[in-house]
């Protein structure tokens, strides 16, 4: 049995097949006709001469958090990604919503939501996974050790990928490939 990335699936392999064991539920999973519809999809859907994004890019990718200051300590000071903003949240009074410069335009914000009984996060269908952010490979060396010296619990994959959660639980990447590659791969 084996414990994927994430720690959270444990997993053993029978004859081309996973049986998993997710959240106290055992599944079997058939991972041949898993590989053989992702084929399908790629032949069917992917583009080798696809036209350009109707998107500008991601203007900011929006979380809630349970403490402002302690979010701003993580993201600003331990991460080092810079506050740029923060002001009234124009659909709910009392609350802040409040950014930081992940890189290359993008922003990454948050909400603060006083005197609602918010439950802490969890991964759920539909829901987020983890956001990976982009490093450079000397950035995300000193991260990491900032990260250690923090006590800050973490797994690194693959050499170029570390996987920590923030102060509320949202899972998080740096990622020491650059942007439009994953794992050697052009995904862009």
């Amino acid at each position: 049995m084996s414990h994927s990335r994430h720690g959270e699936i444990a997993q053993t392999r029978h004859a081309g097949n996973r049986h998993t064991e997710m959240m106290g539920q055992a599944m079997s999973i058939d991972y041949p006709a898993i590989e053989t519809a992702r084929e399908r999809i790629r032949a069917e859907h992917l583009r080798a001469h696809r036209p350009p994004s109707s998107a500008r890019g991601l203007h900011h990718f929006a979380l809630i958090c349970s403490d402002i200051e302690r979010t701003i300590a993580f993201y600003q000071d331990l991460l080092e990604f810079p506050l740029t903003e923060i002001f009234e949240n124009r659909d709910y009074r009392g609350s802040n919503h409040f950014f930081f410069d992940v890189g290359n335009g993008n922003l990454l914000a948050f909400f603060d939501f006083p005197g609602l009984d918010l439950a802490p996060y969890a991964e759920v269908l539909g829901g987020l996974h983890h956001i990976a952010i982009s490093v450079d490979p000397s950035t995300w060396e000193r991260l990491r050790g900032r990260l250690e010296a923090a006590g800050v619990p973490h797994q690194i994959e693959s050499g170029a990928s570390i996987y920590f959660r923030d102060p509320d639980g949202t899972r998080l990447e740096l990622l020491a490939d650059p942007l439009g590659e994953m794992y050697g791969s052009h995904v862009i």
